[in-house]
């Protein structure tokens, strides 16, 4: 379940950097009041820990498959 909420929040922030890439648009920021209000910068950071839980997945995949073999 967490590596589910994990990879949804990291969805969401690629979705939004696409956003400023391309349209110099920050979703969270115009939802939340800003980028330096306190909901957006909480946002932020939970999507910068989750993509770094998500490199976790590269790994424990290969483990799977090693440990089939």
């Amino acid at each position: 379940m967490l590596d589910r909420i994990a990879l949804l929040l990291t969805i969401i922030g690629g979705i939004n950097w696409g956003l400023i890439g391309i349209f110099q648009f920050d979703l969270v920021a115009f939802i939340f009041g800003g980028q330096a209000a306190v909901v957006s910068r909480i946002i932020y950071v939970l999507v910068g820990i989750s993509a770094i839980w998500c490199i976790s997945l590269f790994f424990r995949e290969q483990e799977l498959i090693e440990t089939n073999s």
